[in-house]
């Protein structure tokens, strides 16, 4: 059960990541830096990835590894750093999607101002598997062909996305606390001077 374990210790990990994440930004330099308080946050995000990253090579070092990258199958740097990318790049634009809800309605944004990430991360929670299920079945094409898909898959996935947009739209953080009042737009926090 110790990769359950692990399972369970990401999603608690990612499921708090979005709300953090926003934090931070809030926390951030606002007025005429507000555009740029998101990055400033994931500046941050990568350092402690670069950190968690040598703490891997600790890992490693301790389970006496032989440092070798390669497999019978090819060497495993060139997708581990593709995976990283994606990754990284999934990391970038959820801080541009949370700084995009957070903004005021007139501006352009989603009006959600500090309950941007109840908005944005059930999207994002609910429609990553969906696509991860789907990529692996184009890397690994089911048995007996697309035809053969299970019709409780697609009931699962329609659930999934269906659900993504119930918990987004109905959170009561982003119905100003009553679960029948419509969505109020959220004020940019003012940021405290140092």
């Amino acid at each position: 059960m110790t990769w359950l374990t692990f399972a369970l210790l990401t999603v608690l990990s990612w499921g708090v990541y979005g709300i953090l994440l926003h934090k931070a930004r809030s926390l951030m330099p606002m007025g005429p830096e507000t555009p740029n308080a998101g990055l400033k946050a994931f500046l941050f995000v990568c350092v402690a990835y670069a950190l968690i990253g040598v703490i891997a090579a600790f890992v490693l070092k301790a389970r006496g590894t032989n440092w070798s990258f390669a497999g019978p199958d090819g060497n495993g740097i060139p997708m581990s750093l593709i995976a990283g990318l994606a990754g990284a790049l999934g990391a970038f634009t959820l801080v541009l999607a949370l700084g995009a809800a957070a903004t005021p309605i007139a501006k352009g944004g989603g009006g959600f101002g500090l309950a941007a990430a109840a908005a944005v991360m059930p999207i994002v929670f609910a429609g990553a598997p969906i696509v991860n299920t789907v990529v692996a079945m184009f890397v690994h094409p089911p048995e007996g062909g697309w035809a053969k898909l299970p019709p409780l898959f697609i009931v699962g996935c329609f659930l999934a996305a269906g659900g993504a947009f119930l918990v987004a739209k109905f959170a009561p953080s982003n119905r100003g606390g009553s679960s029948h009042a419509p969505a109020k737009p959220q004020a940019e926090a003012p940021a405290a001077n140092p």
